[in-house]
């Protein structure tokens, strides 16, 4: 395989996967894109992004279809024969026992292996459990395919690191891991990526900024699931001191940055949910790996309590809920990408509705009929309501006040966004700023 002009299959054309593609064919590469969804694929193959909100994705989709270097399609077949790299961004999924389930990446990788020649290299850039590339994917290709890894085709495992919305810049931001089943194996996929991927300076590694080799398929797999899980364990545990600041009267933000200041402290941020398709997730994904990780469980059912136990402030704070108005504000698991996997907005719903509030909810990203779609109740600027919650922290509400959401009598902001003094008289609480304590509201006694 040379490096020079490669032909490239890429599996799934998620928000992931399509951006991948992009950055291929923008070195010059030949690419195609395999998805099961036919409105996408005919989407990308006009030149529109089939999703918004990725920088840098709609003028380099656009290029790179005009000039032929990419094209999408709905058969494998039209692709993976003729490709010298196929690399797989299908989804995968965890149940609510952390199991995960193979369906869309078994059915991927028989399709690929009904086509999959001599000489493919494939890699799988989907996180998973340590072990799976060996144990399954690679056994599963050759049984389907009839060829030999390691002999005839070579399988590696090279996970995404990269954030939705900033994919481009972190692909040149962070060393691309891969490991191999194989020493020749991983030698492939290191030039193979070295062609299609540019990395920035970072003096602040340990070594030059590129890509680096693991050594190992399971290596490569278990620093993806313990990069993720690190960042939900730290979350779960600013979490825990958040609400124990709010009982005393603290305020968590300013000690965080106390602790910080020095180098051997990196304590995350709390905040009313953990979302998205990484975090909430890939835990899991390792606890199926090893059951017995108390404290990945304790940080990952910290983190799942965050939105009922937010509402728990705001009705300490509040009162009594039964029959108020409450507006959620964001329904996206994070401020400014149109995505509602695992977000925080689904159990605190479920939790204020518990307490017999109204509830109303906005996002600049959805439309009413999408809320609605979603099982909420869409507000509207303008509306009153009784008390509000602030969910996801889209820019857009950093500006928003009284002249907005009218009557307010409580706001509880999740995510350290909103601006107190734009509620006029209502009880202003943060998370974790110690407020709680100082504005509680104590519930009338019967009789």
């Amino acid at each position: 395989m040379t490096t020079n002009d490669l032909t490239i299959s890429v599996v799934g054309l998620g928000k992931i996967g399509l951006p991948l593609a992009v950055q291929f064919a923008s070195k010059g590469h030949s690419v195609t894109g395999i998805d099961i969804d036919a409105r996408a694929v005919a989407m990308v193959n006009d030149g529109v992004e089939p999703f918004p909100g990725e920088a840098g994705l709609g003028d380099a989709l656009r290029q790179t279809i005009s000039s032929g270097r990419l094209r999408a399609v709905v058969d494998y077949a039209d692709a993976i024969a003729a490709s010298d790299v196929v690399v797989v961004v299908v989804p995968l999924f965890v149940d609510d026992e952390a199991r995960p389930d193979f369906g869309w990446m078994d059915s991927a990788t028989r399709s690929i292996a009904a086509h999959l020649a001599p000489g493919t290299l494939v890699s799988y850039e989907t996180t998973l459990p340590v072990g799976t590339t060996r144990e399954r994917w690679a056994p599963l290709l050759s049984e389907q395919s009839g060829l030999i890894e390691g002999t005839d085709f070579h399988v590696v495992f090279s996970p995404e690191r990269v954030m939705t919305g900033r994919v481009f810049s972190d692909l040149r931001r962070y060393p691309k891991l891969v490991g191999g089943l194989s020493e020749p194996g991983a030698e492939r996929a290191r030039a193979f990526y070295e062609a299609v991927l540019d990395f920035d300076e970072r003096p602040d590694l340990p070594r030059p900024n590129g890509v680096w080799d693991l050594g190992t398929a399971e290596a490569a797999e278990l620093a993806k699931l313990a990069e993720t899980t690190y960042r939900d364990v730290n979350i779960g545990l600013a979490n825990e001191f958040a609400l124990y600041a709010d009982r005393v009267g603290i305020d968590i933000h300013g000690v965080i940055d106390a602790c910080n200041s020095q180098p051997f402290s990196h304590i995350h941020r709390p905040g009313i949910a953990v979302g998205g398709h990484c975090i909430p997730v890939y835990p899991r994904l390792y606890l199926w790996n090893d059951p017995e990780a108390t404290i990945v469980r304790a940080a990952r059912t910290a983190n799942a309590a965050m939105p009922s136990r937010t509402v728990e402030t705001l009705a300490a704070v509040h009162g009594d809920l039964a029959g108020d108005t409450v507006v959620v504000l964001g329904a996206a698991y994070r401020g400014g990408v149109k995505e509602t996997a695992f977000s925080g907005i689904f159990d605190a719903v479920s939790a204020l509705r518990e307490r017999g509030a109204r509830v109303v909810v906005h996002d600049p990203l959805y439309s009413a009929e999408e809320l609605t779609r979603l099982g909420f109740t869409p507000f509207e600027e303008g509306q009153s309501a009784d008390a509000l919650l602030l969910q996801a922290d889209h820019a857009v509400y950093a500006a928003w006040g009284l002249a907005e959401v009218p009557g307010v009598r409580t706001v509880v902001d999740g995510r350290r966004s909103l601006q107190s003094s734009a509620w006029g008289d209502a009880t202003f609480v943060r998370l974790g700023d110690g407020s709680t304590a100082r504005s509680r509201v104590e519930a009338p006694t019967a009789g």
